[in-house]
Formats: C-alpha cells, sequence, structure tokens
C-alpha cells in the first residue's frame, strides 16, 4: 500500500483543521500564474484549468484569481517565478522529489538543503531519484464513498489506467492526459474525491518504522512548510494509525 494515499487523507484532515490559508493561496497564485504563461484562456490551457480548479475548491475568490492569471501573461507586473525539481534521500534512504517555483533559486537552494539537513535527510544531485517516480493522475476517494464495483466501471470508462486499494481510501491511477476526464466522471457521479492531482507516483515504496517514520514525517511536514515548496513526493510507507499519531 502506498504512503502517497495515506498521506493525502492526513493532509486532507490537518487541513481542515489548520489556518494556514494564507501559505495555501500563496502556493496556488503561483501555479496559476507560472500556468498561464502558456496561454491565459484555460479552456486551451489544462494546466491552467486544473490550477483554478484548485483555487476554487480552497474557495480563492474569483478577483485573486484573475489577477494571477494576469501576471501569468503578463497583463500585470509581478515577480518572474522560475520552476524546477529538487530532490534529496530521507530516513531510511527514502527518495524524495520536489516541485519548486521560486523567484531566487540560489536562496530557495540553499533553505531547502538545511530543512534537509536540520530533519534527517539530505540534498542529492539532479537525477538521483527522479528515475523512481513516474508521472500520473492520482485521485484519492474515501472507500466510504463508493463501492469498488461502481467505482471501477465508472474510472475505467472514463479511460484511468487502475483503481488500487489502499486500505482506507480508493486510489485511482491515470494517465496525465485522462486526467480531468476521469475526475469529471467521478465528480458527476456524486463522488467527492479526498485528493485529485497530476503527481509524480513512486514506482515502490520503502516501508518505515519507529524513528524512522517520525523523523520522515517531520521532514516532509517542514518541505511542504516552505513558500517555495510547490508539491513533495516521496516514496515511503508508514502504517496507517501511526502517521496519524505523528501527523497530528
Amino acid at each position: 500500500m502506498s504512503g502517497h494515499s495515506k498521506w493525502a487523507t492526513i493532509k486532507h484532515k490537518k487541513g481542515a483543521l489548520d489556518a494556514k490559508r494564507g501559505k495555501i493561496f500563496t502556493r496556488l497564485i503561483k501555479e496559476i500564474s507560472i500556468a498561464a504563461k502558456s496561454g491565459g484562456d484555460p479552456d486551451t490551457n489544462p494546466r491552467l484549468r486544473t490550477a483554478i480548479a484548485a483555487a476554487k475548491a480552497e474557495n480563492m475568490p474569483a478577483d485573486n484569481i484573475k489577477r494571477a492569471i494576469q501576471r501569468g501573461t503578463g497583463e500585470l507586473p509581478g515577480a518572474t517565478y522560475e520552476e524546477f525539481m529538487l530532490e534529496g534521500y530521507g530516513p531510511g534512504g527514502v527518495a524524495v522529489l520536489l516541485d519548486i517555483n521560486t523567484d531566487n533559486r540560489n536562496r530557495t537552494v540553499s533553505e531547502i538543503r538545511h530543512v534537509f539537513g536540520k530533519n534527517g535527510g539530505n540534498m542529492a544531485s539532479a537525477g538521483a531519484v527522479a528515475y523512481l517516480f513516474h508521472k500520473k493522475g492520482d485521485i484519492v476517494i474515501p472507500k466510504t464513498a463508493a463501492k469498488e464495483d461502481d467505482l471501477m466501471g465508472i474510472v475505467l470508462e472514463a479511460g484511468a489506467d487502475d483503481l488500487k486499494d489502499d486500505g482506507e481510501n480508493w486510489e485511482v491511477i491515470t494517465d496525465p492526459s485522462s486526467f480531468e476526464t476521469v475526475v469529471e466522471a467521478v465528480k458527476k457521479a456524486g463522488i467527492q474525491p479526498v485528493s485529485a492531482s497530476v503527481a509524480m507516483i513512486p514506482q515502490n515504496y520503502i516501508k518505515l518504522e519507529g524513528q524512522h517514520a517520525t523523523t520522515m514525517i517531520r521532514l516532509i511536514e517542514a518541505l511542504e512548510e516552505h513558500d517555495d515548496v510547490q508539491n513533495v513526493h516521496a516514496n515511503f510507507d508508514i502504517d496507517q494509525k501511526l502517521l496519524e499519531e505523528v501527523a497530528t
């Protein structure tokens, strides 16, 4: 079973309690602005369309979304963001892949290296762990929201690659090109995902227990707290109960 689905569920539960709306908005605004560089019309720009949907799901005001698009297209002045990946290792040899959006590469790299070192991990060179992941649409759905046979029929007909049993959740895997179609089919059926994103999914997972598990969660949380980190991907697997205890 994957740690990705479990961690997505934990973050969803925490998000309902944490007062971090400002940080969420900051990340979403960056993503919208970067996506809009390729065109400000969401009808012809799938990445922008997905970013806007994510912003609306977080109740971001329409004016904020509009300004973020205009900064991306150059209609409004604003910071110029650079997009790249950073790689590293966590406790137990866990591979960590970070999506970075920043207006100052040197500052961000230095700060992320410090976060790794302070929390039991270390930075790695480009290409060190990226090969362990593949880009896929990932939709996490609580088992309480749908029966397996019903959900299987919906997602496969919409073009999904696979439906996995991940403990408390169903995890739907899609090709990035089919992601939006599958999400729309799920929601049209009255099923609300815990999370839905195009992410770097690990090809295999490393099981962590004890201190390694605790340290790994602290590292992930510290990385996600950094303003320039858009997404954190890692190939760890931790027992659901321990994950909830450590992350709350």
